[in-house]
């Protein structure tokens, strides 16, 4: 059982939701990540997702898009990104890492290292699960096959533009849980309708017998807590990032821990 499906299935024995944030490695500064890592879990999060920054990405809105930049400016790439993976495991060896970001870093990494160098080079490190955006399910069961190899996910994500072939395809490959995109759109678009996941949720249950978590228009504690009453997963990135951009320098690890006490705070209500 890997690390992620372990923290799942101790908080549903609790009957407690995971609370998923969203951080861009690198983002505001190489030299807080790390810091802004533990401090997200002092606030309660559950799972991290880590960004890593990529020049293109398809999915992100402008949030999250300048805070790759932000990353990419002062150096940040792939393996930087497990630099800050190693440095969060020297403390805490509890909590799943999972690395979000495209296809295309992964393919040049594994030129430069080899075949799968990124999943074993990952492991290494202490990642728990990949989301790779532009990975269709059909196009990757090697993939999928060598992080299965290392007790690793590959985690999916779902809109609500899906077919019952797409999410019978993802299902059938996917581990950890599957992300469900709630909104039409990138990250932090839009206003999230709650009645819309509701009635979306059970179609992909009907497929997915993993745990679900729902991103994408998530800003604070109500609508946080709305979705934890539906979904297993709450994933929380823009409001997030945009939080820490807006705050000084020295604040940005309590900023984002004293966000992460407030949405818990809400879920746990």
């Amino acid at each position: 059982m890997s690390r992620i499906q372990q923290i799942l299935l101790d908080l549903k024995n609790k009957d407690r939701k995971a609370l998923i944030p969203y951080l861009m490695a690198g983002f505001p500064s190489p030299i807080q990540t790390v810091d802004i890592m533990h401090g997200l879990v002092q606030g309660g999060a559950d799972i991290i997702e880590l960004g890593v920054p990529f020049s293109d990405p398809m999915a992100d809105g402008p949030v999250i898009q300048k805070a790759g930049e932000v990353a990419l400016t002062q150096g940040v790439g792939s393996e930087q990104v497990l630099d800050f993976v190693r440095a969060f495991r020297k403390k805490n060896t509890r909590t799943p890492v999972v690395l979000m970001g495209y296809a295309n870093p992964i393919e040049c990494y594994n030129l430069k290292h080899g075949v799968h160098a990124f999943v074993q080079h990952a492991h290494d490190a202490g990642v728990d699960g990949i989301l790779v955006v532009d990975y269709p399910p059909e196009e990757c069961e090697e993939f999928a096959s060598a992080l299965r190899e290392r007790q690793m996910d590959l985690i999916f994500l779902l809109a609500p533009t899906s077919t019952e072939k797409r999410m019978a395809d993802v299902a059938r490959i996917a581990s950890g849980y599957v992300y469900y995109v709630s909104l039409k759109g990138v990250t932090g678009s839009g206003s999230l309708n709650t009645d819309e996941v509701k009635a979306m949720l059970p179609r992909i249950r009907k497929h997915v017998s993993i745990p679900v978590g729902v991103g994408f228009g998530i800003r604070d504690g109500q609508t946080a807590k709305a979705i934890g009453q539906v979904a297993d997963a709450v994933v929380i990135g823009s409001r997030l990032l945009q939080l820490i951009e807006a705050s000084a320098s020295k604040e940005a690890v309590s900023v984002a821990q004293s966000f992460m006490a407030e949405i818990r705070s809400a879920m746990d209500a």
